[in-house]
């Protein structure tokens, strides 16, 4: 797996093209991009082949004759799913299961995993196009503002990103990824890494160590956690700016975070992005979210999976990648709700603007203790999936999904270890974890969380019982 450079002009120099001819030049590339997509998928996907068997010849087709994907589907058969035949279930998982080859590819493409807060974890594959293309489209968007604060920024200081560090996770795995393709560029962004699971004193007490702490990068969850340390006093750093991602950004966390941090000059950039497309949008210099209409469609949809109208919100959302032949997501249903803006943005741009109204991000509150949900390891080999539901403030219980023929109560022992070695980190030491028979529960509008706060818990209960065939879901 090799990073290109001129590829990576290529998509940086037609970005700017295609921005530059308004709708009609966004439309007519998105178009073509999806056509040819669709041909290549017809060809080398047995999974697709199938799916598109019926359906028009891929030079007339159009959107709305494609079928809605959804993840336990595409996963269920991932062999067939890949345009490449080198690459198994199998052989993912295995290369997954090392935690020492993060940002290492496999068989030409880099795999990543998803944090699986929404349903099963998927395996996420993408080839080196991709990579060119994240970088081509990133600086292409840039508009003179936003190239000034970056370039501004990183004269200030440090740049670190606080993710997941105990997995294949994308925040984590593509930075080391660009490193060992392009270390010349990885470079260039002065970039420090931060496990985001590990104690908050650890956390607070690496953050202070690095000097000249300019920009982080983080979730919404951690963000409100750093501002709280802030707020205590024990937390030093006087960073300029905050990007974040990953859940919904409320405007209160926003308000109490510029309050927390006086040095905050140029406030927080907030993209919509996931594992399955990290360059699905840019936000630009006022401060709005817009697709990168012409590799990425993004459909706001209803129930019955029909376009709403602009200014309302969604119950979904629907996404294509056009930049990732290898592993086809086409219509795939996000879970996400967005509102697509009926006014032009002030900025100028020709691509539409939205908002992201369905991330809410949730924290774990106990006393006066407040934990991210990426604290918790809620992963275990011989369980399926696995759900940490807080029944009252001190108290939880662990539900299982186990594989055939695992011993339940040595994996409950393992998990129930870590969940309370991770509050015991945190100075909480009358915190309850106990085993459940129940079985890990989706929410009423088909989602999956690993960890159930203890308000959506109660929330949960009263719509299950009003709902009793979602239990088994």
């Amino acid at each position: 797996m090799r990073f290109s450079l001129p590829r990576a002009l290529g998509y940086l120099v037609g970005g700017l093209w295609t921005g530059q001819g308004g709708r009609k030049r966004i439309e007519a590339r998105q178009s073509r991009n999806l056509r040819r997509l669709v041909e290549k998928v017809r060809r080398d996907s047995p999974l697709f082949h199938r799916l598109y068997a019926d359906l028009p010849p891929s030079d007339k087709i159009e959107l709305r004759d494609l079928p809605v994907t959804r993840k336990p589907d595409l996963m269920a058969e991932f062999d067939d799913w890949l345009t490449i035949r080198s690459l198994s279930l199998k052989k993912a998982r295995a290369h997954l299961r090392d935690i020492g080859k993060v940002g290492v590819p496999i068989d030409d493409v880099a795999v990543f995993q998803t944090s699986g807060t929404s349903g099963e974890p998927a395996v996420i594959v993408l080839p080196s196009t991709f990579v060119e293309y994240a970088f081509g489209i990133m600086i292409a968007r840039f508009d003179r503002g936003m190239r000034k604060l970056v370039r501004t920024v990183r004269k200030l200081g440090t740049r670190v990103t606080i993710t997941g560090g105990r997995g294949h996770f994308a925040g984590n795995g593509f930075n080391r990824l660009v490193q060992r393709l392009y270390p010349a560029l990885a470079k260039g962004f002065d970039l420090t890494v931060i496990e985001a699971e590990q104690p908050i004193d650890r956390l607070v007490e690496r953050l202070n160590a690095v000097p000249n702490v300019a920009w982080i990068v983080t979730y919404p969850s951690v963000l409100a956690i750093l501002a709280k340390e802030k707020e205590a006093g024990r937390l030093k750093i006087e960073p300029a700016l905050f990007s974040t991602g990953g859940e919904t950004l409320t405007d209160d966390l926003r308000e109490r975070v510029g309050r927390a941090f006086p040095s905050l000059k140029y406030g927080i950039l907030d993209p919509y992005g996931c594992t399955e497309c990290l360059m699905l949008s840019f936000e630009c210099s006022h401060g709005r979210k817009h697709v990168n209409e012409d590799w990425v469609i993004l459909e706001a949809v209803d129930e019955a999976m029909q376009p709403v109208p602009d200014g309302t919100v969604s119950s979904t959302v629907l996404l294509t990648v056009l930049a990732n032949d290898v592993q086809p997501f086409i219509r795939y249903d996000l879970g996400d709700c967005v509102r697509y803006s009926e006014d032009p943005c002030p900025c100028g741009s020709p691509f539409r603007s939205f908002e992201v109204e369905g991330r809410q991000a949730t924290l774990v509150r106990v006393g006066e203790v407040t934990l991210s949900p990426l604290v918790f390891d809620l992963e275990h080999e011989d369980a399926r999936r696995i759900q940490l539901v807080q029944t009252s403030e001190r108290e939880f219980e662990l539900r299982m999904l186990l594989v055939e023929d695992a011993v339940a109560g040595r994996v409950f022992e393992d998990v129930i270890g870590s969940v309370s070695r991770v509050f015991r980190e945190n100075g909480l030491e009358n915190v309850a974890v106990r085993a459940s028979d129940a079985p890990p529960e989706f929410t009423a509008s088909g989602k999956f969380h690993q960890v159930v706060l203890l308000q959506n818990a109660k929330a949960h209960r009263s719509a299950q019982s009003d709902t009793p065939h979602l239990a088994s879901a």
